[in-house]
């Protein structure tokens, strides 16, 4: 049978729930984690949706995805890949929050669990070579001190492909930074996740300091 027999291509329309982000390379957004009734999927997201997708989109998000499906009929195999992603109508939404239960936790318990930001931190040697070591303890400590712990997480990666700038560090919302110190940590987290009305003396200092 050749392969383009063994390939079934059709348009696929779905409803689900956003888990998590598909990172490449440590810092390339490749795909979304995505629950369904099914239980969980990835899917691939096409050039133009990798380079303008938002990365603050929270967990738990019901999106309504269209694409292509590869269905290979010798191995089984289904790839999906997304051309475009909106958000669910909300009528649809409501009508499966109450026929279907995805939440892991007690059926007693009512108030959903807040989904984590990641903090990506490069761990290749020429990072940690120039604090990059310092600069994950300055952040878990900097989580600590601000009760974080629930809503932040800290993410190692590989190569960030600016090795004579680190430590590189990309925040939730994609921001990046280089040559961070462990001492500049502190107000770079205050800059991130602090209240909207602190504006202290060290998150100017952090602005002018590293390179976005």
């Amino acid at each position: 049978m050749s392969k383009f027999h063994e390939t079934e291509t059709t348009a696929f329309c779905l409803e689900a729930r956003f888990l998590d982000f598909v990172i490449k390379d440590g810092y390339k957004l490749k795909g979304l984690m995505l629950a369904t009734p099914e239980g969980e999927c990835y899917v691939k997201l096409a050039k133009h949706l990798r380079v303008a997708f938002d990365w603050r989109l929270p967990r738990g998000t019901w999106l309504q995805v269209v694409g292509e499906k590869k269905y290979n009929r010798k191995t089984g195999e289904v790839k999906l890949k997304a051309e475009r992603i909106l958000a669910a109508r909300i009528d649809t939404v409501t009508q499966r929050q109450d026929a279907e239960n995805f939440s892991v936790s007690s059926p007693h318990e009512t108030k959903p669990k807040a989904a984590k930001s990641t903090i990506l931190v490069c761990q290749k040697s020429d990072c940690m070579k120039r604090g990059g070591k310092e600069v994950c303890q300055a952040i878990q400590a900097a989580m600590s001190d601000r009760g974080l712990e629930d809503q932040v997480t800290i993410k190692g990666t590989g190569c960030m492909k600016n090795c004579k700038a680190g430590p590189n560090v990309v925040m939730p919302d994609k921001t990046r930074y280089s040559r961070i110190l462990a001492t500049q940590v502190p107000a770079l987290m205050d800059k991130h996740f602090a209240a909207k009305d602190q504006d202290s003396e060290m998150t100017k200092a952090i602005a002018s300091s590293t390179n976005i």
